[in-house]
């Protein structure tokens, strides 16, 4: 009988939570491949084909902290500067656009605009 209330009460409190919304943008599917926030430019174009439109917005700085393993001479942080571009795939007249940013290498935001062309 117990057995039975526990499971009552784990069901109806289930049922009173809110959905959790899935993050969209956080993915591209182009087929039935996957792209993700973290992967490289070689990756994206590996999977999904070359850009409709690439444009470059800019540079980004920062620091970074190489770790190689037999050189004594650095000290410190390096300030490194990399470029920022914004790759935008045309799925076609009845899809969203999607635009992709790249930081250096790796994909850091996608989104989707307006319909294609």
């Amino acid at each position: 009988m117990l057995v039975r209330l526990l499971a009552l009460l784990a069901v109806t409190s289930a049922a009173l939570l809110p959905p959790v919304p899935a993050r969209a943008d956080d993915n591209l599917r182009c087929g039935n491949r996957l792209v993700s926030v973290g992967d490289g430019k070689d990756k994206v174009v590996a999977l999904c084909g070359e850009p409709t439109s690439v444009s470059f917005e800019g540079v980004r700085g920062g620091y970074r902290y190489p770790y190689w393993p037999y050189d004594y001479s650095y000290i410190g942080p390096a300030y490194i500067e990399l470029p920022v571009e914004l790759w935008t795939y045309n799925l076609g007249s009845h899809k969203l656009l999607r635009k992709l940013r790249f930081v250096g290498d790796e994909l850091v935001d996608i989104w989707t605009d307006g319909y294609g062309y």
